[in-house]
């Protein structure tokens, strides 16, 4: 119901009407009363009904219009209220009193830093004058934090940033000198032993353990892989515990190292895996006996591929001849990357007759790979070394193919073999004087963990453990 400025008029008017129906209805009755020699008992009824209907309505309907009127907005006051007083450091322009702390946003320049702050651009042009400070402010990245010294009284007096994990540097202004200093901020590095649950979600676990993004992509994409299904294996008490390195700085978790060790304990079977490098290479994950946990070939060398093609003798599809196929064939769309299936040096890549772009790499021991038909490859060299699992070109249908695939060969010793069923080469285990420094390694990480698992874990059998359990514990520190 909508009012406006006549609404007592309007009131007045419909209360009148209501008046007259009543009369109206009134008046019918005693017509129908004169008229009639004598009323039933239902005309009775239907009469006083109809009377107390419109003496409801006539007292009920103006009130509810009343209620629903828009009522007179309320004029508002405006109060002037005191700011506190600036303290007498702040008017003063005190060191120390002034700082403004920045982090730095995505796609902010310096340049809209300082803009933004209100300092001139010829401070900023006199700042990076000094070598340190323009190596270091010009590369920004979202998330830096920046400290400036900006008295209520004057321009910037101080800038403060970090050069690097280990120093801090201040550049004051003052007058036509900028000085430098750098300040030393100490870390401490700490070795750890981070232990949880699966509980109901191993990632969020493993977070709340303490293990980082990348920590946790490899015990699922590198340790354990190879014997551990991590889509169907797991069971909520099944537990991990994991070695890393923790640099803190000033109370700040500041770094996590790679998994140095690590334990998977999966239904009541132990997986372990350590970190080692062999002379000459980068480092990898071996069990504990020595071995290396990652497998030398990869059976498929592309994902999301369906077998078109398998191995043996069968009728060209271009040629029409029967012929034997010394390879297999996996079906995928064009750019669909490829895989190295092993470590090994680039032995050719180029365009090779029917092959089309092909590379081709050595694994040494007499093993090769051949990877055919590729739309294009990645920028690869004769002799370059390739590590398992690196993208050495793209699904294509060059050379003779009638569609998009791969063409993919395992060769010993120059003879063709099947690679869907030939038994991959053990990969070389450590021996002699490695393998003594590598077992000495292995059993002090071990007796860590299990000094860890002893605390968290003792009364395991006798009373249930929470979903997911933490702890860090120090077991070696070293300052920088």
């Amino acid at each position: 119901m909508h009012t406006h400025g006549d609404g007592p008029g309007r009131k007045q008017r419909f209360k009148q009407r209501l008046e007259v129906l009543r009369d109206s209805a009134l008046h019918h009755q005693v017509r129908e009363h004169l008229s009639a020699r004598r009323w039933t008992r239902r005309q009775w009824i239907h009469a006083s009904l109809f009377t107390a209907i419109g003496v409801m309505v006539a007292t009920i309907v103006p009130g509810f219009s009343t209620v629903v009127q828009t009522p007179a907005a309320a004029p508002h006051a405006v109060l002037a209220l005191d700011l506190p007083e600036l303290s007498k450091e702040r008017q003063a322009g005190t060191v120390g009193d002034s700082w403004q702390i920045v982090k730095v946003r995505p796609g902010q320049t310096l340049g809209s830093l300082f803009k933004d702050l209100g300092i001139p651009r010829e401070t900023m042009q006199r700042i990076l004058k000094n070598a340190d400070a323009k190596a270091t402010l010009t590369k920004l990245k979202p998330g830096t934090e920046l400290a400036f010294d900006l008295p209520v009284t004057g321009s910037l007096r101080t800038l403060r940033y970090d050069r690097d994990a280990d120093h801090r540097v201040e550049l004051s202004l003052a007058g036509d000198t900028l000085t430098e200093k750098v300040v030393a901020r100490e870390s401490t590095t700490r070795t750890v032993v981070l232990s949880g649950k699966v509980g109901r979600s191993l990632n969020r676990s493993a977070r709340k353990a303490g293990l980082t993004s990348a920590n946790i992509n490899s015990l699922t994409d590198e340790i354990f892989k190879y014997d551990i299904d991590f889509d169907s294996d797991l069971d909520a008490d099944d537990r991990f515990s994991v070695v890393v390195d923790q640099t803190w700085r000033e109370g700040e978790l500041i770094s996590t190292s790679p998994v140095l060790a690590a334990t998977f304990t999966v239904d009541g079977k132990l997986h372990s895996g350590f970190r080692f490098s062999r002379p000459n290479s980068k480092p990898e994950y071996f069990t504990a006996q020595g071995r290396p946990l990652k497998k030398t070939f990869i059976r498929m060398p592309i994902p999301y591929a369906r077998l078109s093609s398998k191995f043996g003798a069968r009728r060209h599809p271009v040629l029409g001849t029967m012929r034997m196929h010394k390879g297999v064939d996996y079906a995928a769309s064009t750019g669909t990357p490829i895989m190295a299936a092993g470590d090994s040096r680039v032995e050719f890549i180029g365009w090779q007759r029917g092959y089309g772009n092909v590379v081709i790499l050595n694994h040494g021991r007499g093993y090769t790979t051949l990877y055919g038909h590729m739309s294009r490859t990645a920028k690869l060299r004769k002799g370059q070394s390739v590590a398992q699992g690196t993208v050495i070109g793209y699904v294509g249908s060059t050379g003779m193919s009638t569609g998009p695939h791969l063409h993919y060969e395992f060769r010993v010793n120059g003879v063709h073999r099947n690679p869907l069923s030939i038994t991959m080469p053990p990969p070389e285990p450590l021996a002699g004087a490695q393998l003594a420094a590598y077992r000495t390694y292995t059993a002090n990480a071990l007796a860590r963990i299990r000094t860890v698992e002893n605390i968290i874990y003792a009364d395991v059998d006798t009373a249930p453990a929470p979903a997911t359990t933490a702890l860090a514990t120090a077991l070696a520190s070293k300052k920088r």
